[in-house]
């Protein structure tokens, strides 16, 4: 046991811990106490917190209160971890205390200990000269900083992750509704005939729902600008610097190039996770907006031949085991199933802001973990979606062609003849199995001149 393990002591006793580990007995006893999942807090969610540590010790050395050459070493330290390279270190289990504090503790001995080897200091698990909560955890606690790191992880994502997802999916749709501008379909409501539109403002129609999804998803990341740090361990700022707070998040600001501001109320802020709940609901909504596209494609390119089949999907993989050359909307099914996962986050993080007891939320973790897990995956499934399926979708020829046997396209008629009159074409034409144009002629003895003014497909679509 001595050649893998040492023996490290706190409050509660002592306890072994993996003998090259960077982390310490917190972490261990945590390790320990939570095999709930195997999953850990997202990399996102860690880096930050490295990064507030790094603007920790920055702020106690303007402030007079860390020794220069230990605050050097802890950002170097916390540098490292926010830029991954001790990734393996952080075990902690998701489903671990509420405020995160196992967490928080885990980033704060990784740091420590690194430090320490930076300063040439003794081995790891002695921490001298740099301590895990007197130094790099100076001035803050984890209430205050487990709701900030998520925030921070948060915001960077949505900018640098989601945000350009939804701009090439976007993008690609608009390019495809200037291609198709002038494929005059049969539109639908209710998934009934209805009159004619054209392919190109079908996909305009996309086009603008995942560009407000985009503004939606902006909304969301300003949702958590505004971060609890400063308030400790309840809101009152007990053991910290007036200035802390806005030293780190100048940190913060200068280094990730994210702009946060100390909230003006700390005790709603730790007692409370609104802006997470609100930001999750923007993305529940953008998700929303996927499954509406997503649904739409699948069913215009139905078929081949025994379904709807007015565009092609790019052919990407076989799609049955037993049905050769069964080809199936792999994309669009993926988009769902992303749309599914991030509802569900949604929900989960409602109950998480529903369980704030007096001055602190008891769900950290799990919301900051689920959050992050939308964000990742509405990106990566925006960028999937642009790239592997509607820059490759083609026009088919069904959907002009259909138009014709429509019967909706009878409606500029009831401001001739009115709309009774104009019915009872309708339903005569689909008794005898004609056109609507076929019927007119007929029955109201229309001249071609006058049946192609009225049965102008094109002009019934507008300019827009």
């Amino acid at each position: 046991m001595n050649d893998r393990f040492r023996i490290e002591r706190d409050a509660l006793g002592e306890f072994p811990v993996p003998r090259d580990a960077l982390y310490g007995i917190d972490t261990a006893r945590a390790i320990e106490n939570f095999p709930i999942s195997g999953q850990r807090f997202p990399p996102a969610i860690i880096h930050a917190i490295a990064l507030l540590k790094a603007g920790a010790a920055r702020a106690n050395q303007q402030l007079g209160l860390l020794d220069p050459a230990l605050a050097e070493a802890i950002m170097k330290a916390a540098t490292e971890v926010a830029e991954g390279h001790w990734d393996d270190q952080f075990l902690v289990d998701i489903y671990q205390t509420g405020s995160g504090t196992s967490s928080n503790m885990n980033v704060n001995e990784v740091i420590a200990n690194r430090a320490n080897e930076l300063l040439g200091g003794g081995p790891r698990g002695v921490y001298r000269p740099v301590h895990p909560n007197d130094h790099v955890n100076r001035g803050q606690s984890s209430n205050d900083v487990i709701p900030t790191a998520i925030h921070l992880a948060a915001v960077r994502r949505i900018r640098e992750h989601l945000l350009p997802g939804l701009y090439r999916l976007e993008t690609a749709l608009q390019a495809k509704a200037n291609e198709f501008d002038d494929v005059v379909k049969t539109g639908r409501t209710h998934l009934m005939d209805a009159v004619p539109i054209r392919l190109g403002q079908e996909f305009r129609g996309y086009a603008g729902q995942i560009e407000r999804a985009r503004r939606r998803v902006t909304a969301a990341a300003e949702a958590m600008r505004e971060v609890a740090l400063g308030g400790t361990a309840v809101g009152t700022g007990l053991n910290t610097h007036p200035e802390f707070a806005g030293r780190v998040l100048a940190y913060v600001s200068e280094v990730a190039r994210v702009q946060l501001v100390e909230t003006t109320n700390h005790f709603q802020a730790q007692a409370a996770i609104d802006g997470i709940v609100e930001a999750s609901g923007h993305l529940r909504t953008a998700a929303v907006a996927l499954v509406k596209v997503a649904n739409d494609l699948r069913l215009m390119a139905s078929g081949p031949r025994a379904g709807i089949g007015e565009i092609e999907l790019p052919a990407l993989q076989p799609g049955s085991s037993i049905m050769p050359g069964k080809v199936n909307p792999v994309i669009p099914e993926a988009v769902v199933q992303v749309a599914a996962r991030v509802v569900g986050n949604d929900a989960t993080i409602g109950m998480c802001g529903q369980w704030g007891f007096f001055e602190l939320n008891t769900m950290l973790p799990l919301a900051g973990s689920v959050l992050l897990e939308s964000i990742d995956l509405l990106g990566n499934v925006a960028t999937v979606f642009a790239e592997k399926c509607i820059g490759g979708i083609r026009a088919t020829d069904r959907g002009p062609r259909l138009v014709e046997q429509g019967l909706a396209v009878a409606t500029p008629l009831a401001l001739e003849i009115g709309y009774d009159r104009t019915a009872e074409l309708v339903k005569l034409a689909l008794a005898e199995g004609i056109t609507v144009r076929e019927a007119a002629r007929r029955e109201l003895g229309l001249s071609d001149a006058e049946l192609a003014r009225l049965f102008d497909f094109r002009r019934m679509t507008g300019e827009r």
